[in-house]
């Protein structure tokens, strides 16, 4: 079932969504040769508790840790170590969410580490393109496959491919909730749009073929064929005059 929002709950999930831009902000600067993939968990956690907020992710469904951050090859649902530390020429995936006086924010960039090859640097403008191209079909009287063809052309335009195990939600009081949100998929086709729908909207887009495949950790999702995979997410409310990004620092 498909919960539409109040405007004052729609403020109540910037909040969140705002704290998470904050958080993204940090990481992107906090990024470089050398750091582990915990040292930037931490410094997440700390920000979100200073506010006074929740991480969203940890502990949910038994996942550990505050991001997710996924390097290269890693699609989603990386688990911060100790262990993994970026290496210049890497690409780094963060996906956080928080929690703020009972409703969700979630969002991703994926961030170069150092100078990286022109066909990485290509594949992550294309999936932030191909996120605005979704918000932007995201208005009253659209259908929410318009969303997913927008995405899946992009990205496809490019000579890239969506993944299709995983896909975008509605969110609110939880951080899951009705209609999935898939980045593929024929226009004029799906539930109609209204106005108070929240929805994250989140192209997970590959160098390579759509096929994923799920780790020994039961949570990190790779490439089946070990190309480079990028991510970006925001949380979106649909209003009468169109989307409003409420993962936006401002």
């Amino acid at each position: 079932m498909v919960i539409l929002k109040s405007l004052q709950e729609i403020e109540k999930i910037q909040r969140a969504g705002r704290l998470v831009a904050e958080v993204l902000e940090a990481m992107r600067q906090a990024v470089r040769p050398g750091v582990s993939t915990a040292v930037l968990d931490e410094q997440a956690e700390k920000i979100i508790r200073a506010s006074g907020a929740k991480p969203a992710f940890k502990g949910y469904r038994g996942y550990p840790r505050t991001l997710c951050t996924s390097i290269n090859d890693q699609v989603i649902h990386g688990i911060p170590s100790k262990a993994t530390i970026l290496k210049e020429g890497d690409i780094v995936s963060i996906d956080v969410g928080t929690i703020v006086d009972g409703f969700y924010g979630d969002a991703a960039i994926t961030v170069p580490v150092g100078p990286i090859s022109t066909a990485a640097g290509r594949l992550i403008r294309v999936t932030e393109e191909a996120l605005m191209r979704g918000i932007e079909a995201a208005r009253p009287g659209n259908r929410l496959y318009d969303i997913s063809a927008a995405v899946q052309e992009h990205v496809e335009s490019h000579g890239y491919s969506v993944v299709r195990e995983f896909v975008g939600h509605g969110i609110g009081r939880s951080l899951h909730e009705d209609p999935q949100v898939p980045n593929f998929g024929e226009r004029g086709r799906g539930p109609r749009l209204q106005a108070g729908m929240v929805l994250a909207i989140e192209p997970m887009v590959n160098m390579g073929g759509s096929k994923t495949v799920v780790t020994d950790d039961q949570w990190t999702a790779v490439t089946a064929d070990g190309s480079l995979s990028a991510h970006f997410e925001h949380t979106i409310a649909i209003l009468d005059d169109g989307p409003r990004i409420l993962t936006l620092r401002q």
